[in-house]
């Protein structure tokens, strides 16, 4: 079931070329965010509402017994409290964690003026570097769906689509990356003082 997000803060992204779980190459690669809604917020009680949808869906009578123990493993749900992780930005937070995987395709990565911010093979479009990062402010899709299979049960979020909303401090104490003190520089004769 899809869900929009219309302001979280992302965290842990990976929007451009796409990479396996721990970087182990047995494992399909993937894109992902994390999205950071305050607790008790109105699109919290919204997503909320959306993962029990989604699990009475699948489960029936069963879902609340279900989602009692998949909320309570980080493993098996999407959906956390930030307060029991030591990350920065987390506290008194709820974090939805969403994947795409490369076989479906790139997940939709926007600019606020909604032009692509990745080329299709994962680059940056020419003066897209920074514009969305670890604290920024995002407006988001994502299909939340529940997990049944070999692996066990679950609650998943498949990500859809990313838009940047505007600047946020950057988790771990630095700042965006800007173009501040920077201008061209020209080619020529002059050019090899500048080193």
């Amino acid at each position: 079931m899809e869900i929009v997000l219309p302001e979280s803060r992302i965290s842990f992204e990976v929007l451009g070329v796409p990479r396996s779980y721990q970087d182990n190459p047995d494992t399909p690669k993937r894109w992902g965010a994390t999205f950071l809604v305050p607790q008790g917020s109105a699109i919290a009680q919204a997503i909320l509402k959306t993962i029990t949808d989604v699990a009475t869906a699948k489960w029936d009578k069963k879902a609340k017994l279900y989602l009692e123990d998949i909320l309570a493993d980080k493993k098996a749900s999407c959906w956390i409290n930030g307060d029991k992780k030591e990350y920065d930005g987390y506290q008194g937070m709820m974090a939805l964690t969403a994947y795409r995987y490369e076989e479906k395709g790139r997940p939709l990565v926007m600019d606020s003026d909604t032009s692509p911010i990745y080329k299709a093979d994962g680059t940056l479009y020419e003066g897209k570097g920074g514009r969305i990062y670890s604290g920024c402010y995002v407006k988001a899709k994502v299909d939340i769906y529940a997990q049944d299979n070999k692996q066990g049960k679950g609650i998943r979020a498949e990500l859809k689509v990313v838009q940047r909303l505007r600047n946020g401090d950057a988790f771990g104490g630095g700042t965006p990356p800007t173009a501040d003190g920077f201008e061209a520089i020209e080619e020529g004769s002059d050019a090899d003082d500048l080193g």
